[in-house]
């Protein structure tokens, strides 16, 4: 059963097929790829094929083939054809031709073999037919042909089926997944009795119950016999998951004897196994010579020709004294050996009734019944030699009862060879000089009774009298390999290296009395090897070696020179007109075609070319057949050269751009290929460098200019020559240009947001017509050129407009022709356009003193594209029209104070923008500013986190901004605790509205009360600031194990002599076993100096510790019990052993190391491993050599020795080599790995 095909995309469109073939022949697989380039390699039981006489491969396009030549049994194999992913597999059957039987005139010859044929599946056959019973119970086989596995068997629907042992192991597919756990074996049964065979499956991995098949020989399905003597069953155990499968055979019968295989499937598992049945039966059987018993008698057209009653030789009784056992038990060989070995023994030992024999035994009789009319029949069988007389005997119960004797049914008549005798009652038939023809039935009848007997006439054996003798021949002879044996027309069957021979157009058999032949028609190397003739007294064996003839060329190939569209002939002569041969070009196959014609006549050897083209170049080889030697020979084409300016012939004249690249392209035609040569005027031009260059190639040449001048323009010529001719041409070349670029353009106008421009033509307008100018501007400060106007403007003058006041422009033109624009002209001087800014706005009052006023004021509303160069401010006293300038240069701040004025008196203010283009409008100040100054009472503004006690911890910055108010400017005076502020530990910055009190690094000397007092005149404020540094408390004083009982403990300890500036909120105790001392936590946040720590483990003696918390943290440190608490059993006085101090230190070491890992960029990584050493290692981890220390983006872990590395979010530059090293003071150990960080796509 072929294994299930998988649904997967095939390489292959067109698949080989499994062959059958005869031995000798070849066998020819053609395989067809999707695609022409596909790689295709073949295999033979798994091993690549490479090319050899004995394996041709050929591929050709999509097709692909592997012949297979000589083929002999060796090559049964399983063949597979491979592409890409693809995998095919076939196989090759080869089969031994065999003679057909010669019953009229033994020296016909037999018909050719056909060609082999692709094996096809074999077909389910219906059950056999009963055949039909005659009278006497034989079946009747007139017209049946049975195969030779069949012999031996009853018709029944069990034989349907039968194959050879040969053919069923191929069924067995080593190669399959294995399911069976127990597989059925082979067994042995008495007819009449029963047998089990049992297959067991494990269910460990099979979702489903798997499917079972039981089959007898290679394709009958015995589901469908289940019945009386059939029984399917199966079953599952739950508990150990096996499914058992039966097949019991009830009441065995001889027929139910051969192979039997059983088949299980699951999805793509498959598995199958094979083993055979012997069914035997235990009757007392008397030895007869079976091979001088069972050869066919009778004439032809008669019923019971060959047909023999041999139930009497089944019973026990004495032989006669003339016939004697035979030197081999051929019943045993027959009854022991497979059904296709049947024919092989019977040929070897003479019986050439071999089917006769098998349907006699069944139809022998058990039992004998008693006789009225004879008191003594005949024997069930006789044997006599060829030649010698034999004698028939029955004794008669009443003497005068008419007594007849038959031959085959046939009456017996007195005759010299026949000869009647009668002795009392004894009556007694001679048969003289026996011959085969006497091989027959008899039968005598007294009155209504008779009895029956076989006659078997044994024929001598035949020998061979003369030998066959070693030959040496040559190919192509025809070969007689020649015996003679004792008689005439005896059978006799030839072999080949131990493979039988049949007719064939290759090997034919001829007869003629004694003597034997095997005839080769045209022998061959193949025939070489060991011949043997085999007869039913011998054999004889002989060494046949078949060589090559001596080979010699008469005339060898010449190299050939033919001009295109010619006929080119290639010709040899070989010393042997026999000898054929293959054509080879550039070592490929040459195929003959209506293009090359191949012929062989007598010994010449030819190969014509029609008409002669550039692909029929190349290296021509002939290879005789069968040789090693090779003729060779060169084919070259010549052509007369031309230049082809088809294309060109619309246009006379070729034009290119200044500047372009031209590259012209002229096909040529010519073989070889023409020398090619561009000239302008007498000047050659070289295909070396240069800006103006030729190139040639094998099909066109190609002018190449890279950068197009004017001085290129003229006449080119082209010559081509070669051995064949010449040809040339001439060619014209025009180049263009772009015009020049016109002079700067001039702005001779300019307003708020446009100019006027005007402009001359360029001295050159590159032989074309100006067309039109293209005008462009830009900023002064900017390198990008706007354009201005998208249709061509004709006249001279332009009129730029919408740009922007206060920037720099420039222009520039383009002058444009036919070819194209000309480079920018130089740009025009820049031109900006201006206007001044609006007024100044929110002009007001900000300070007044006995001399000086303070204005401000904010920016105008429209600066206007000049900008602003700065401001003017101007006042004018109350009573008078002039207006004063106070500053005499422009000043660019909003904020300006008069200084020098008269005390008392009124004064009026005006401010003015200016830009380059003047100034701006003024803005006033609406009514008269007194000239004396305004006292304000001195307040401080304290901030609200202030007014309570600012705490601040140790080391962290101090910044502290108070605002105040007060005219004029206050005086500000810092103290603490009554005394001046340290200026080096205490930075003070004071402003007009504000002081700022700053330490860099604080420190719990800097707590205290700092007092603030600000000043004007004699009025003042203060402000009193609480600061308070604080930091981290000291451990506990002493701690103290007051009372151990049961399993607690009792604790007391005193407060930490510095509270770190704040108050202690709570205690952390912690506990450590003494063998461990690993801390851990029992309480947190305890407020009082004592407590009790209960559920202690008895046996274990504790240590403990205490840190004091505060708002800061807990204490760097504990303080630890100086004693340690036993936790003893009550009641019992523990009276620890003495044992040696055990030195528990050790080296550190990693008992699992890192291990590279692979992090996505974003996500947290950890690397892990572990560690022991004792004392505890200190653990220090490394990126790339370089240690990892109070880096935010990492965290360390370390419990019970497993060290952790948590890399937060790391990004590719997170990747390296990691290393831990743990170091006491014994030693250090360290591993290391390497991790990479992927991005996530």
């Amino acid at each position: 059963m072929p294994e299930p095909a998988k649904k997967a995309a095939s390489a292959f469109i067109k698949k080989p097929k499994a062959l059958e073939v005869s031995v000798g022949s070849a066998a020819e697989y053609v395989a067809e790829t999707g695609k022409a380039d596909a790689k295709v390699k073949w295999q033979r039981d798994g091993k690549d094929i490479q090319a050899s006489d004995k394996y041709v491969i050929k591929s050709e396009g999509v097709q692909h083939t592997l012949i297979v030549n000589n083929v002999v049994k060796e090559d049964e194999v399983v063949y597979a054809v491979i592409s890409g992913t693809s995998k095919v597999k076939f196989e090759l059957k080869v089969k031994q031709e065999e003679g057909k039987e010669t019953t009229g005139n033994p020296a016909e010859p037999a018909k050719p073999a056909e060609p082999a044929k692709p094996a096809e599946p074999a077909k389910p056959a219906e059950p056999a037919k009963p055949a039909e019973q005659k009278e006497d119970g034989s079946a009747n086989s007139a017209d049946e042909k049975p195969s030779d596995s069949a012999m031996a068997r009853k018709d029944s629907v069990w034989s349907c089926g039968e194959a050879a042992t040969e053919e069923l192991a191929k069924l067995d597919d080593s190669n399959r997944s294995t399911l069976f756990v127990e597989k059925p074996q082979s067994g042995t049964v008495t007819v009449g009795e029963d047998i089990t065979f049992v297959a067991k499956i494990e269910a460990k991995d099979l979702l489903r119950k798997p499917n079972a098949k039981w089959f007898k020989g290679k394709w009958l399905d015995l589901a469908s016999k289940a019945g009386k003597h059939l029984q399917l069953k199966e079953s599952f155990d739950r508990i150990t998951r096996i499914h058992t499968f039966e097949m019991q055979i009830i009441k065995a019968k001889e027929n139910y004897a051969g192979n039997y295989r059983c088949e299980v499937t699951w999805k793509d598992k498959f598995d199958s196994c094979i083993f055979d049945l012997e069914v035997i039966e235990a009757p007392e059987v008397q030895q007869i010579d079976i091979r001088a018993a069972f050869k066919r008698s009778g004439g032809e057209g008669q019923d019971d020709a060959g047909e023999l009653d041999f139930s009497g030789l089944l019973k026990r009784r004495a032989m006669k004294e003339e016939s004697t056992e035979p030197e081999i038990d051929v019943w045993e060989l027959l009854k022991n050996a497979q059904p296709n070995e049947y024919e092989k023994i019977a040929f070897e030992y003479g019986i050439t009734d071999l089917r006769g024999l098998l349907k006699r035994l069944k139809r022998i009789k058990r039992e004998e019944k008693k006789s009225a009319a004879f008191a003594k029949i005949l024997e069930p069988g006789y044997q006599v030699e060829k030649g010698e007389k034999i004698k028939f005997v029955v004794d008669l119960a009443d003497p005068t009862v008419e007594l007849k004797w038959y031959r085959n049914g046939q009456e017996i008549r007195p005759s010299p060879k026949y000869i009647f005798e009668h002795k009392g009652t004894l009556r007694m038939l001679t048969i003289k000089n026996c011959t085969m023809a006497d091989d027959a039935a008899y039968q005598v009848k007294a009155g209504d009774e008779k009895c029956t007997t076989e006659l078997f006439v044994k024929e001598p054996p035949i020998l061979i009298t003369r030998q066959l003798e070693d030959r040496n021949e040559l190919v192509g002879e025809r070969v007689e390999l020649e015996c003679e044996v004792s008689e005439d027309d005896a059978q006799v069957k030839w072999y080949k290296n131990g493979i039988e021979l049949g007719a064939s157009p290759k090997h034919r058999f001829r007869t003629e009395g004694k003597k034997h032949w095997l005839i080769i028609p045209e022998a061959s190397k193949a025939d070489s090897g060991t011949y043997s003739v085999k007869t039913t007294g011998g054999q004889s064996t002989a060494v046949m070696k078949v060589d090559m003839k001596p080979l010699k060329i008469t005339q060898d190939l010449t190299d050939q020179v033919v001009r295109a569209g010619q006929q080119a002939v290639l010709e040899c002569e070989l010393s042997e007109a026999s000898v054929g041969g293959k054509w080879y070009k550039n070592g490929q196959l040459i195929y003959p075609g209506e293009h090359v014609k191949i012929t062989h006549r007598k010994n010449v050897h030819k190969l014509v070319v029609e008409k002669m083209t550039l692909e029929d170049d190349g290296d021509y080889t002939f290879i005789p057949d069968g040789y090693s030697m090779q003729l060779g020979a060169k084919l070259r084409m010549i052509d007369a050269p031309k230049i082809h300016l088809d294309h060109l012939a619309k246009t006379p004249e070729i034009v290119v751009v200044a500047g372009n690249k031209l590259r012209l392209d002229v096909p040529i035609t010519g073989e070889p290929m023409p020398r090619i040569v561009w000239m302008k005027g007498e000047k050659a031009i070289m295909d070396t460098g240069g800006r103006v260059r030729a190139e040639s190639f094998p099909d066109h040449t190609s002018l190449v200019i890279e950068t197009a001048e004017k001085d290129d323009s003229g006449q080119y010529k082209i010559v081509v020559q070669n051995e064949a001719g010449e040809d040339s041409a001439q060619l014209k070349i025009k180049v263009v240009d772009i015009p020049d670029a016109p002079a700067p353009p001039i702005v001779t106008e300019v307003g708020g947001d446009w100019c006027s421009m005007t402009w001359n033509p360029p001295n050159y307008d590159g032989s074309s017509p100006i067309l039109g100018y293209v005008i462009e501007r830009k900023k002064k400060q900017s390198s990008r050129w706007m354009r201005l106007n998208f249709d061509l403007c004709k006249e001279m003058t332009f009129e730029p407009k919408n740009m922007i006041e206060g920037i720099p422009y420039e222009v520039r033109v383009f002058a444009v022709n036919a070819i194209g624009m000309s480079k920018p002209s130089e740009p025009s001087k820049a031109f900006v356009p201006l206007a001044p800014t609006s007024e100044p706005t929110l002009l007001a009052c900000d300070g007044v003193t006995d001399t000086s006023v303070s204005l401000k004021w904010r920016p105008p509303e429209r600066i206007g594209a000049a900008g602003l160069d700065g401001y003017r401010i101007e006042y004018c006293l109350e009573g008078t029209n002039e207006w004063i300038q106070s500053n005499t240069e422009l000043t660019d701040k909003t904020k300006y104070t008069i200084n020098g004025l008269p005390t008392g008196e009124k004064i009026y203010v005006r401010v003015k923008a200016v830009n380059v283009a003047g100034e701006s409008a003024p803005i006033c100040m609406t009514t008269a500013i007194l000239i004396k100054e305004v006292v304000v009472p001195p307040k401080i503004r304290l901030p609200r986190q202030l007014k309570q006690t600012y705490i601040r911890k140790v080391g962290e910055s101090l910044n502290l901004m108070i605002p105040f108010q007060g005219k004029p400017r206050p005086k500000v005076i810092w103290t603490k605790d009554g005394e001046p502020l340290d200026s080096n530990t205490v930075n003070i910055r004071n402003t007009d509205t504000d002081t700022v009190l700053f330490i860099r690094k604080t420190e719990r000397k800097h707590s205290g009360n700092y007092e603030l007092t600000v000043q004007v005149d004699k009025i003042q404020d203060k402000a009193t600031i609480v600061i308070q540094i604080v930091e981290k408390p000291g451990p506990p004083m002493v701690v103290k194990i007051v009372e151990v009982w049961d399993t607690n403990v009792a604790l007391e300890w005193s407060l930490p002599k510095d509270n770190g500036n704040a108050a202690i909120t709570g205690y952390t105790i912690q506990k450590a076993d003494k063998k461990t001392m690993d801390w851990f936590t029992v309480i947190e946040h305890y407020h009082r100096t004592n407590c009790v720590i209960s559920d202690l483990i008895i046996g274990n003696e504790y240590y403990f510790r205490v840190y004091s918390e505060n708002m800061c943290g807990l204490s760097d440190d504990g303080t630890v019990t100086k004693n340690s608490a036993l936790i003893q059993k009550e009641g019992l006085a523990l009276k620890p052993p003495k044992y040696n101090d055990f030195d528990f230190q050790e080296v550190p070491k990693f008992t699992h190391p890192l291990i590279n890992t692979v992090a996505v960029a974003g996500y947290n990584a950890t690397l892990n491993c572990s560690v022991r050493g004792n004392p505890k290692p200190t653990i220090c981890w490394m990126k790339n050599r370089m240690i990892i220390d109070k880096d935010p983006r990492y965290r360390m872990f370390s419990n019970q020795g497993v060290c952790t590395l948590e890399i937060r979010k790391p990004s590719p530059y997170d990747g390296g080599l990691y290393s831990c090293k743990a170091v006491n003071a014994l030693g250090e150990d360290e591993v290391e790995c390497k991790m990479e960080v992927k991005v996530a796509q």
